[in-house]
């Protein structure tokens, strides 16, 4: 079955809003773990306008499932990330003013950048995934990279889904065929939801883990935190 990781990012942003500590992000961690949840995710910001520095590391002492840390690996994150030291970390290509994660790495422009901070994190036990749009030669060439894993940015599927399922998957099959042959791990990410993530699951039957965060704890709002971690846990199944 692929794992369900949570990204609470949007817990934060709520709890920004105000001050204070409501809702309470260490909690609601807590609670998607003991819904079922196989992760949590976090995506921390050098503004800090949703999770903070300090989110992460109190996150890391009560994470009982997957930890995955995502971000634009900044000396600030790199350090970060070593001193946590998560399950997984997820290199991502953000802007520092990237409202939301919105393009995947030129893993052959960025090679040897990414190779470097790879190689670095899994000397220290880090499994490491890296962020890329569904082509065949980025996926091809992420082995170079020194990754373990791939996230297959999954905006334009989620877009054309509506449309016409078989053409919006398309071009993530030959990606995922890709990943397999050069032995790397498959993850998916990005505005998967209720209606569209029972397609891209079974049709890529390699996917170990998808990240869902905006539409998951949208849903909660109507459906409840429980009930709705339960929902996606069925679309995967």
């Amino acid at each position: 079955m692929t794992k369900l990781s949570v990204n609470i990012n949007k817990i934060a942003t709520l709890r920004n809003a105000r001050g204070g500590n409501l809702p309470n992000l260490i909690q609601v961690a807590g609670d998607i773990e003991k819904f079922g949840a196989q992760g949590i995710t976090v995506h921390p910001r050098p503004d800090g306008r949703h999770i903070r520095y300090e989110d992460v590391r109190n996150l890391k002492k009560i994470v009982t499932t997957e930890f995955n840390i995502e971000g634009y690996p900044s000396k600030d994150f790199i350090d970060l990330v070593m001193e946590v030291k998560p399950h997984q970390v997820t290199l991502v290509p953000d802007a520092p003013d990237a409202i939301t994660s919105n393009n995947g790495w030129d893993t052959v422009k960025f090679q040897e950048f990414l190779f470097e901070i790879c190689q670095n994190f899994r000397k220290a036990g880090i499994r490491t995934s890296i962020f890329v749009n569904p082509e065949v030669e980025i996926v091809r060439n992420a082995k170079s990279c020194g990754t373990d894993r791939i996230e297959l940015y999954t905006e334009s599927y989620a877009t054309n889904y509506p449309v016409n399922p078989k053409a919006a998957i398309k071009d993530y099959l030959l990606a995922a065929e890709e990943a397999v042959k050069q032995e790397l791990g498959l993850n998916a990410g990005h505005d998967l939801n209720l209606h569209n993530l029972n397609y891209f699951a079974k049709t890529i039957p390699q996917l170990l883990e998808v990240s869902i965060g905006h539409a998951l704890i949208s849903d909660a709002l109507y459906f409840g935190m429980e009930k709705t971690v339960r929902r996606y846990l069925e679309e995967l199944r």
